[in-house]
């Protein structure tokens, strides 16, 4: 059974999700190339969008993403991947998920502590 790659521009929706606690962690894409690759390696490889080319999830930071298992919807052009995290956070903006802020009263605020100093990580 192939993926879908052909719904958005050659790329498939990439959901993160942490294996022993089933929250998600991140959404990103990948391509068929980084598809392969995080099947081959077990890491978590991304297209970037903005960068137009492939990134493996953690090489700045060392904040990989340890592929546990890979299903995919019905359509065939989303996965879901069930990851151990290795490191802090996987958000660059400090937080152990990219999905940190809550709507509250109409507006976003902040529902959790950094868990790392991306500055430190990331530079300035």
């Amino acid at each position: 059974m192939q993926l879908d790659f052909t719904k958005l521009d050659g790329l498939v929706a990439a959901v993160i999700q942490d294996h022993a606690t089933n929250r998600v962690l991140m959404v990103g894409f990948m391509n068929e190339e980084a598809f392969r690759k995080t099947v081959e390696t077990g890491f978590a490889t991304f297209y970037s969008r903005s960068r137009n080319k492939l990134w493996l999830k953690g090489e700045t930071s060392g904040h990989r993403l340890v592929v546990k298992e890979i299903s995919t919807d019905c359509d065939r052009d989303a996965v879901l991947l069930k990851v151990e995290a290795l490191g802090p956070g996987v958000c660059h903006e400090g937080y152990q998920s990219c999905f940190f802020r809550r709507l509250e009263d109409g507006g976003w605020s902040v529902s959790e502590p950094r868990t790392y100093d991306p500055g430190a990580v990331y530079g300035a």
